[in-house]
């Protein structure tokens, strides 16, 4: 016996609607309805369900729903439809109530060329239902069109869903990553795991799509995973030359050395790593960096290099004319650090004279006559006699006279503190103190606080392994190494362990690499002719830590310059191509406006009210119901919600194999203690690589040209 369109649809009624609120609609289900299974959609499935899908029938096509509250009143007489002795019975009869909340608008659509009639969920409610509009349970088919599992532009499968007959829940990775998404979750529900397994899915999937085309190719993908913690080391293992793994030396065969050189920080990170105070030293910073940068140990003229040395000598000898000559005359320490400082002059001038010419190098040695002659002059054996205001302006004039025509460094080749440019390093400091000298005054005291920070830094063997690397690397080819080379020559995936970096470090750290990501993908753009850009994935664990919401600390503090970074890649990111995947266990403590560009969230289990909270006011959809759910999700699960997904979507996210898991797995205490998994320790091995110095220049690139030893 045939079954009529009509008869069809009067089998998957389920109930009634009672009431119809804009973000809830109440229903009564039909004594008839099942009470655990329903057997009437083609295929059994559990109904009803809290958090399962209903269909509201109406002109538009069906509003789809998902259940966010079931329960039974008791009513003293049966509501049946056609049951008129209403009167007659008072016995308390059970009423099967729920409430439902309106997600989207499912509808009808024909193909134009095989003329099936299939199924499209769109966003949104064309037509709320009226009071006593029939409620129907959705069968196999809608329920896959309702998470999307028949779409064409979904192309990577992330898992399941537990409340759609397990059906595949895939995703568009346009949206996805295009957009930024947020992965939300405590510790040991998943979050890791998931985030291994979105970027080793997309490449499976676009491997594929490329192999389906008839190609030989690999795939032109591009992840840079920022990792705090070290867990994503073994999780591409498998990849072998296809993943670029970088580690703070001393590093392993297959290892590369974390290479943040320090000439590529721009003026604000400098500022936050040597704390440079507003006033006197960050201005000084600044220019100090400008005036290296623009090539202050090459590429500018000598002559202007040596006007440099020649205001420094008159500024100190001003020192002593400044102090008049009684205090210098009155004890023989006085009188011998002014000979010093003459001697001092006079010797480095004899040295400078041999790197330049005429007329110049005669001017500079007739400095070195006259201070010569004033120091023979005041010498008593091994003492001085008092030296005369009219020595030392001697002494000054002729510096005068000698640096008069020469060039001034600032007007040579301006470059911004803000360019990649090669500089030397460990030449800052001490320049720093040779400008503070040539302006003269107090500056001296606040640039030498300065110039011992960033000495400091640049003695941390751990730190100057990772911002100093002699011989320097080449910016492009830093550039082919943390983003990808051509087509993606070198492998889809970059991981970056920081997870020996400095603690006072590592915020600067990640701020240069996601700045680095963000302007070498603005400028990709805006020089490719047809303005397309570089499509690029940066994923940042841990991202609390680094994306910290509003702090009361400096604007010059390195976590003021992290988030900062962050928010600008977040606000403008996806123009560039560069899309965010940002994974936390505690998202109330990261900034509001990270989580606010994210259009796409993944939540796994969270149990704090905080963050709970905070999910439920960022979130774009009407899921209330269903985030309540969230404390008691099980690992593996999670709710997917945004701009990927129509609607929100409970999915059981596929399992990874074990050797592709990030390194992120409960401590076995109890095998150990039962010796179960046996645990030896080498404390020697330990200390060895802790205090073992870097590889010696170029040991690195020795190793990888002739292969390793």
């Amino acid at each position: 016996m045939t079954t009529t369109p009509v008869q069809r649809l009067a089998e998957l009624v389920v109930g009634t609607v009672e009431s119809v609120a804009p973000n809830e609609v109440h229903v009564l289900l039909d004594l008839e309805a099942p009470h655990a299974t329903a057997l009437n959609t083609g295929t059994p499935q559990p109904f009803p369900r809290l958090n399962g899908y209903v269909l509201l029938p109406n002109e538009a096509g069906a509003t789809v729903g998902y259940v966010s509250w079931m329960g039974i009143e008791r009513s003293p007489y049966p509501k049946r439809s056609g049951l008129r002795d209403f009167g007659l019975i008072d016995l308390p009869f059970p009423l099967r109530k729920m409430c439902v909340t309106p997600i989207g608008t499912l509808t009808s659509k024909r193909d134009a060329k095989s003329g099936n009639v299939g199924f499209e969920l769109r966003r949104g409610v064309v037509s709320f239902p009226s009071v006593g509009d029939q409620v129907l349970v959705p069968t196999a088919e809608q329920i896959a069109a309702i998470v999307g599992a028949g779409d064409k532009d979904r192309r990577v499968r992330i898992g399941v869903s537990p409340l759609a007959s397990n059906a595949a829940i895939v995703v568009d990775p346009d949206k996805l990553f295009g957009r930024h998404l947020a992965v939300l979750g405590n510790t040991g529900s998943g979050k890791s795991c998931s985030v291994a397994g979105l970027i080793r899915w997309s490449l499976d999937a676009s491997q594929n799509a490329i192999a389906t085309a008839g190609k030989s190719s690999k795939p032109n993908t591009r992840f840079i995973v920022l990792d705090p913690n070290g867990e994503y080391s073994r999780a591409f293992s498998d990849l072998g030359d296809g993943v670029r793994l970088f580690k703070v030396p001393p590093v392993s065969n297959g290892e590369r050395p974390l290479d943040v050189p320090a000439w590529m920080w721009n003026g604000h990170e400098w500022t936050a790593v040597a704390q440079a105070q507003p006033g006197a030293q960050r201005p000084l910073l600044l220019q100090g960096l400008r005036e290296l940068k623009s090539g202050r140990t090459e590429g500018i003229p000598r002559e202007a290099v040596i006007r440099r040395y020649l205001v420094s000598y008159m500024h100190r000898v001003n020192r002593f004319l400044g102090a008049g000559t009684s205090a210098f005359a009155e004890t023989a320490k006085a009188r011998f650090d002014c000979a010093r400082a003459i001697q001092a002059i006079y010797q480095d001038l004899v040295v400078l004279s041999d790197s330049v010419g005429e007329p110049l190098k005669a001017q500079m040695l007739e400095v070195v006559r006259v201070a010569k002659s004033v120091v023979t002059a005041r010498k008593d054996g091994n003492y001085f006699n008092d030296f005369l205001a009219s020595d030392l302006e001697s002494i000054r004039d002729a510096l005068q006279n000698a640096a008069a025509d020469l060039p001034d460094i600032t007007t040579v080749a301006p470059i911004s503190e803000d360019a990649p440019l090669h500089f030397d390093v460990t030449l800052l400091a001490d320049h720093l103190e040779r400008i503070a000298s040539d302006q003269g005054g107090a500056l001296a005291g606040f640039i030498s606080t300065l110039g011992i920070r960033i000495r400091g830094m640049l003695a941390d063997q751990r730190l100057g392994a990772v911002i100093g690397r002699d011989p320097p690397t080449m910016f492009e080819s830093w550039l082919n190494d943390y983003i990808g080379a051509n087509e993606g020559a070198n492998g889809p995936v970059a991981i970056i362990d920081l997870s020996l970096v400095p603690a006072e470090i590592v915020h600067v750290i990640v701020a240069v690499l996601a700045r680095l990501v963000f302007e070498s993908l603005q400028r990709y753009r805006r020089l490719n002719s047809d303005g397309k850009a570089l499509p690029t994935v940066l994923v940042l664990e841990e991202a609390h830590t680094f994306i910290k919401k509003g702090s009361e600390g400096p604007v010059a503090s390195s976590d003021h310059l992290c988030r900062e970074t962050f928010e600008r890649i977040a606000r403008e990111g996806r123009k560039f191509g560069l899309g965010m995947v940002l994974s936390s266990q505690r998202p109330s403590e990261l900034s509001a406006t990270v989580l606010a560009q994210c259009n796409t969230f993944l939540l796994h289990r969270l149990v704090n009210d905080s963050d709970q909270n905070l999910v439920s006011r960022l979130v774009p959809d009407n899921v209330g119901g269903l985030l309540r759910e969230l404390p008691s999700l099980a690992s593996r699960q999670a709710i997917l919600l945004g701009w990927a997904t129509p609607i929100p979507v409970l999915v059981e996210i596929d399992e990874l194999p074990e050797e592709h898991r990030p390194h992120s797995a409960d401590p076995d205490f109890w095998d150990v203690w039962t010796l179960a998994k046996p645990r030896a320790i080498d404390w020697s091995s330990v200390i060895d690589q802790w205090t073992r110095s870097p590889e010696p220049p170029g040991a690195f690139d020795q190793e990888t040209e002739g292969g390793a030893a």
